[in-house]
Parts: C-alpha cells; sequence; structure tokens
C-alpha cells in the first residue's frame, strides 16, 4: 500500500457519477465502473482534477478509481490480483489442431481393433489355466510323514542337496493333514483331504481360506488340490486405505485420480488384452490403448486447458520414441519375449501372438505412467514460473524449468531401475548363486529383456523432460501479444474486460 499525505483541507469530492468538479491541474475524464485489469499503481485512488463519474479499479492501475486525475493530493492503495497465465484463441486453435485429430485416430482405433471379448479355448490345466474355486481348511491333523509318504523312494541319508534334505525331512518329520471344503461351484460343499510336508513354504492352518484347483478328469479324490491362499481381505482393505488417503490428501483431484485409474483397468481389461488375444498387433493395440488412457487420465484429473495439452503432446512425443527405439533394439538384440513358463504357455495356446510385439507392447505400457507424471510436472512448472514473472521469455523459462527437470530426471530413472530389479530379485539370486559374470549375465534373454525394457523407458523419461519443457515454454512464451503488453502497462480499454477477480482462461 502507498499512501500520500492529505492537505489540511481538502477540496471535495464530487459524489460519484456527477459532473465535472473542481480541483488542481486536473484534466477531464471518464470512469465508468469498477473494472479490473492491469496497469501500474491502481485502487481506489482519491485524486483532485475535473472528471466525471466515479469507481474503482482492482488490479495493479494508474490512479484508477473515483475520476482520474492529473495533479491533485490524494491516496493511493492496491488491490492485485496475481497475473493468470493466460492462452490466446489462436492458441487454443492450434493446439486443437494437433490433438483433435489424434483423439479421433484413437476413438477410432478402438472401433475397429475393438476384440468384444476373449476367445474362448479348452482349458489345459497347467498354471494359471486352471479351473478354480474358494475353499476353507474346516480342520488339521498332525501325521507321521513315513506313513503318509510310504509311496515315497526311502530317503539316502545325503542331506547336503536340497533334495536330500527334504526326501530326510519327509521320512522324519510330522506332517498336517489339512480338510478342506469346497466353498464354491457345483461341488459345494464336499470335502477332501491334502498332505501338508514340513518343509512346504506354505503351511496350511485351521480356519483358513483358501484357492484351490479343479481337475475334472483326474480321480476323484485327486480333482481338487490347494493352489494359493485366498487374500481377497486383506488386499481389499489396503486398496481401501490406498482410495482413503488418496482422496483425504488429494481431495476432488483424487476422487478424479481414482476415476482415471478405475478407467485405465477397464481399458486394459476389455481393449487390450482381449484384442492382443484376437491376434491383433500386439504395439498398434498398446499404442491406441496406451493413447485412451493418456487422454482420459490427464484430461480427467488436470482439466481441459492449455496446460493439459501441452503435458499430453509431451508425452506423446515420448511414447513414438520409446516405441521406435523399443522396436529398433528388440529387433536388433534377438529378443522373442517367450523366456518362462507364462509367456511358453500363452505361446502354445495362442500360436498367432508375436511374442516380441507383445514384449514392446509392455514397454510402452509400463512406461506412460512415470511418463504422465514427468510431463505434468515440467509442464506445471513452467506455468508457475510465467505466473511468478510474466516478462521471462521462453529462454529463460526454459533454463528455469529444465534445472526442475534434472532433478527429477534423477529420481525418476533412479525409480525405473530400482522397481525391475526389485521385480527380478530372484533371478537376480540365482545367477548370483552360480556365480555367473555381470556379461554372462546380462547376455541371457531374460536378463536382457528387463535390461532394454528399463534402459528404453528411461531414455523415453529422459527425453521427455526438455521435450515437454520446450513446448510449454514456446507456448507460455508465445502467448503475450504486443497490444496486450502495452494496454497493461497503460490501464488501456484492455484492462477492462475481466471480471472481478476472475482469473483468465488457461
Amino acid at each position: 500500500m502507498t499512501t500520500s499525505q492529505h492537505p489540511p483541507f481538502p477540496p471535495p469530492e464530487p459524489p460519484h457519477g456527477a459532473g465535472p468538479g473542481s480541483g488542481s491541474g486536473g484534466t477531464p475524464g471518464t470512469d465508468n465502473g469498477p473494472v479490473d485489469g492491469p496497469g501500474s499503481s491502481g485502487g481506489h485512488g482519491h485524486g483532485g482534477g475535473q472528471g466525471r463519474g466515479g469507481g474503482h479499479g482492482h488490479g495493479p492501475g494508474n490512479g484508477g478509481g473515483h475520476g482520474p486525475g492529473g495533479g491533485g493530493h490524494g491516496h493511493a492503495h492496491s488491490h492485485a490480483h496475481g497475473p493468470a497465465a493466460p492462452v490466446s484463441q489462436h492458441l487454443r486453435k492450434l493446439i486443437a489442431a494437433v490433438l483433435i485429430p489424434f483423439a479421433t485416430a484413437v476413438v477410432v482405433g478402438l472401433a475397429v481393433l475393438w476384440p468384444g471379448g476373449a476367445p474362448a479355448h479348452e482349458r489345459t490345466g497347467v498354471g494359471f489355466d486352471r479351473q478354480t474355486q474358494q475353499a476353507t481348511v474346516i480342520s488339521i491333523e498332525k501325521v507321521d510323514c513315513g506313513a503318509v509318504n510310504a509311496s515315497a523312494p526311502p530317503p539316502t541319508g545325503d542331506t547336503s542337496t536340497a533334495e536330500g534334505s527334504s526326501a530326510q525331512q519327509q521320512a522324519d518329520g510330522t506332517c498336517k493333514k489339512a480338510t478342506i471344503r469346497v466353498d464354491t461351484g457345483e461341488d459345494k460343499g464336499r470335502t477332501f483331504t491334502e498332505i501338508v510336508q514340513p518343509d512346504q513354504s506354505r503351511q496350511l492352518e485351521q480356519g483358513q481360506e483358501v484357492i484351490v484347483a479343479y481337475e475334472p478328469s483326474a480321480p476323484r479324490d485327486l480333482q481338487y488340490s490347494v493352489t494359493d491362499v485366498n487374500r481377497r481381505l486383506p488386499m481389499g482393505l489396503l486398496a481401501g486405505l490406498f482410495a482413503v488417503a488418496v482422496v483425504a490428501v488429494g481431495r476432488l483431484r483424487g476422487v478424479m485420480a481414482l476415476i482415471a485409474l478405475a478407467i485405465s483397468f477397464l481399458v486394459l481389461n476389455f481393449f487390450i488384452l482381449p484384442a492382443i488375444l484376437q491376434g491383433s498387433n500386439p504395439l498398434l493395440v498398446a499404442v491406441i490403448g496406451a493413447s485412451a488412457i493418456m487422454l482420459i487420465a490427464l484430461y480427467l484429473c488436470h482439466g481441459l486447458s492449455a496446460r493439459t495439452s501441452v503435458a499430453v503432446l509431451g508425452t506423446l512425443i515420448s511414447l513414438l520414441l520409446i516405441g521406435l527405439l523399443g522396436s529398433l533394439l528388440i529387433g536388433w538384440a534377438a529378443l522373442t519375449g517367450n523366456t518362462d513358463d507364462n509367456t511358453g504357455l500363452i505361446h502354445g495356446l495362442y500360436p498367432s501372438i508375436d511374442m516380441s510385439g507383445l514384449l514392446l507392447a509392455g514397454v510402452i505400457i509400463g512406461s506412460l505412467g512415470v511418463l504422465d507424471d514427468v510431463t505434468v510436472t515440467q509442464t506445471s512448472a513452467v506455468w508457475e514460473l510465467h505466473e511468478a514473472n510474466p516478462a521471462m521469455g521462453w529462454r529463460g523459462l526454459y533454463r528455469a524449468a529444465i534445472r526442475i527437470g534434472r532433478d527429477h530426471i534423477a529420481s525418476v530413472v533412479n525409480t525405473l531401475a530400482l522397481a525391475y530389479a526389485g521385480a527380478a530379485l530372484p533371478l537376480l539370486l540365482l545367477f548370483s548363486i552360480a556365480q555367473s559374470s555381470v556379461g554372462a549375465v546380462a547376455n541371457s534373454e531374460l536378463v536382457a529383456e528387463e535390461i532394454v525394457r528399463t534402459l528404453v523407458g528411461s531414455i523415453g523419461l529422459v527425453a521427455s523432460v526438455p521435450v515437454t519443457t520446450a513446448l510449454a515454454a514456446l507456448v507460455v512464451s508465445a502467448d503475450r501479444p504486443g497490444a496486450e503488453r502495452a494496454a497493461s502497462g497503460s490501464g488501456g480499454p484492455l484492462a477492462r474486460t475481466g471480471g472481478r477477480g476472475r482469473r483468465r482462461k488457461r
């Protein structure tokens, strides 16, 4: 607030909207009411001079309020509202010209490749391809392992190997005889027994809920077997805790984020997976599905604005780079994508699926979530820097925001590498036990897949920072036309276009 001293006997102030008043050193002027707009010193200024009409101006102004006067005495105080980062109609049209055709192509791709459900096949009874039911352990009885394992070969006494140690425990230890009741399906209420060896990693307890596999072609006593523990309750509670935490901290944004997460899983479950099983090109399906997830998630969480659109453009460019680089390296390194039992089972059930294309699709989808985080952060950084200093040009904005991006790159790349390493930790332990050299480990296809996945995704993440930052800086800095800047300095007609306290459209 700036204040100047009043004279001992100030001249009378004309009423608002009255005719010419007297004052010293004034010039005629007109003020048509309250306005918001840029200027240089604004707000409720009282001054001597000739002027018509009263009014008061919010925002920086040059003597706005109660009739402009040139020479009198008065006081002024400012009600400045921080400058928004407006986006002009021209730039909005330019961004729309790029994104609308892209969004249209995504919708058309979804319609053309929509699978209508996964194709049916005869169950193999292997791995995940089994019929399962829910069941409960109703009783546990301790029995002698030697009696229940009478048909097993006698142990040799050599416990130096894992097989010898296990055989000795099964011969001398105490086993559990579990009685299990089937709770779902056609055989609901049926019971069966299962022997739990003392060296098994999963030990059953009375009252425990389990998942059992059903094989109709097996003898009746062997049709059911325990395959896993029922974890629905703890997993459901954890998901509920996560949702509560997101909403409590993020509020409306948190709710939108949860809705976007649900939509992402729907796209994955009802489009990406069935379309690949139907024989569509995995890379094409992944690009269209990831693009749909990106558009829905970003606009739903961050609003339909130029800021979000710039983040979408940065994410799209980075995804294209990841796709091209991944396709080149997967082919060059001769990665088949068929490296474990699960991928082998998929290839056996659906021989038409391109497994290397499936690997590339996984790289693209896996990189999307982190890409969204990086591009939105960089775009927001540029917008906030512009609002803090609207006079900063695009080079200054880029240099300031890229310093934030460098910190982001360091943390994100490390996070991505550790995430893949954590997922492959049992495999890395096996190589460590075998005392394999680093070169031999990296050369194996199972590890080479993870290396390519990590490095390709990391290159895309690194590239997304300068690309998105440059796009955001160019859009923001190009949105300050000369006429608008001149008006902001003079408090001209453009200053009267906004409403009180209203931020202009971004």
